[in-house]
This record gives C-alpha cells, sequence and structure tokens, in this order.
C-alpha cells in the first residue's frame, strides 16, 4: 500500500505568517501542498478580519492549490487547560462554528473542513459540525468523513500547539514519520508557524517531509470530495 503525506500549519497570523511562507516555498519546492489551519481569532486579540495581508496569503495558496482547514473560532480554553472544542456541548459548538465560518467566508477562504484546536473535539461538538455545513473532521487519531460516516485511523505528528518542540521529541517525530511511511500509512505531519520560526523544529520538519518522500509516500490534503451517485447538499 502507498503511503500518504498531509502536512499541515496552524497559528498563521501576523507575527508568523513569514515562517509559514517560506516553509510553503520549501514544501512547493517538494510538490507537497499544504493543509492551512486558520482560525478568526488568536490570542493578544489577533483578529484575521483585520490581517489584509495574512488574508491575501491564505487566498493565493487556496487558489494554488493548498486546502483551507477552519481550526477553531477564538482557540479560547473552554474549562481550564481543555481545548476551545474539547468540551463544548452541541448548541455552543454550533455558534462558534457558525461565527467562524462567517469570517473565513468574509476572508474569501470558507471550508467545509475542520480540525479543532489540539484536535479533540467533544461528542457535541462533532454532532454540531454537520449542521453548520462541515463534511470532514481530523482528529488526533482518525479522519472523519461526517456526511459518508467512515473514517481513517492516523494519528497526528505535531510540534507545537500542546505538543512538546523539544529535540528527543523532533527525533522521534522524524522516526515515526518515516515507519508510518514505510508501512504504507497515513502521515500526519502538524507544525505551528511560530515552531517553524525556530531552526530545529523547520529542520524536522523537512528531514521527516524527506524521509517520507523517499520511501515513496503521495502527497495529499484534508479534502472532501464529492463522489458519483452523492446527493446534492
Amino acid at each position: 500500500m502507498t503511503a500518504q503525506l498531509i502536512v499541515s500549519v496552524s497559528g498563521i497570523r501576523d507575527e508568523t505568517r513569514e515562517h509559514a511562507e517560506a516553509f510553503a516555498e520549501q514544501m512547493d519546492a517538494r510538490g507537497v501542498r499544504l493543509s492551512l489551519l486558520v482560525a478568526p481569532r488568536l490570542k493578544d486579540k489577533y483578529r484575521l478580519v483585520r490581517d489584509e495581508r495574512t488574508q491575501d496569503w491564505l487566498r493565493r495558496r487556496k487558489s494554488a492549490g493548498d486546502a483551507i482547514v477552519l481550526h477553531g473560532y477564538d482557540q479560547a480554553a473552554t474549562k481550564r487547560r481543555r481545548a476551545e472544542f474539547a468540551d463544548l456541548p452541541e448548541h455552543e459548538a454550533r455558534l462558534r462554528l457558525l461565527a467562524a465560518d462567517r469570517v473565513l467566508e468574509q476572508a474569501g477562504v470558507r471550508t467545509r473542513l475542520f480540525a479543532p484546536p489540539r484536535w479533540s473535539a467533544s461528542a457535541g461538538a462533532v454532532a454540531a459540525l454537520p449542521s453548520a455545513g462541515f463534511r470532514l473532521l481530523a482528529l488526533s487519531n482518525e479522519i472523519r468523513d461526517l456526511e459518508r460516516g467512515t473514517a481513517v485511523r492516523a494519528r497526528v505528528l505535531a510540534i507545537g500547539e500542546g505538543s512538546p518542540a523539544e529535540p528527543w521529541w523532533c527525533r522521534g517525530l522524524v522516526l515515526g514519520a518515516g515507519r508510518a511511511a514505510r508501512r504504507g500509512g497515513v502521515v500526519r505531519l502538524a507544525v505551528t508557524a511560530k515552531q517553524l520560526g525556530r531552526s530545529a523544529p523547520r529542520q524536522a520538519l523537512l528531514d521527516a517531509v524527506d524521509l517520507c518522500l523517499h520511501h515513496g509516500a503521495v502527497p495529499g490534503l484534508y479534502r472532501w470530495e464529492r463522489r458519483l451517485g452523492d446527493t446534492a447538499a
């Protein structure tokens, strides 16, 4: 079985966009498209709607073939030490999803794909996604097709956003990616744009991508595609 490689970048904003841009250029040179995880609001009062340069870059990347994935509304913990969507009831999750969807539509990067902050979603959040128009859910250990009720098991190998960035972790990420690629699995690499500004995490991601490609992994994206016979949405 041929392995598939999915590389995602989160935490893209005014202060980290240059790191994401440089990494994207390196991925372009390797023929690897990116899945860009986008949140309308981030800490320190960041608002995507006020950041026209990041909006423009995201639109250009989307037009070039990258995937846009909603990554929460404001990423604020709803309970102590819990990610934004990890404990939400269905009604509150739906409100946040719809609010985030409006912002991404306004920015010209609307998507039907969702990856919750820290890859964790409550049962209520999962239940709210289809009614809010979302068709694909990426969790820490699986990629779930919400319309067809199917899932692909694959663990996220991440640097940043709750995951360590120490040298030992980076080495483990490279080795884990290589093992998964050799076995023909889905290799999911994830990094925050902030960590791409550090040489060790950035090099670890590059090494992991190169190792996967060496083992014949086919670059892919988080995506949902309508198939012949599907009913209209």
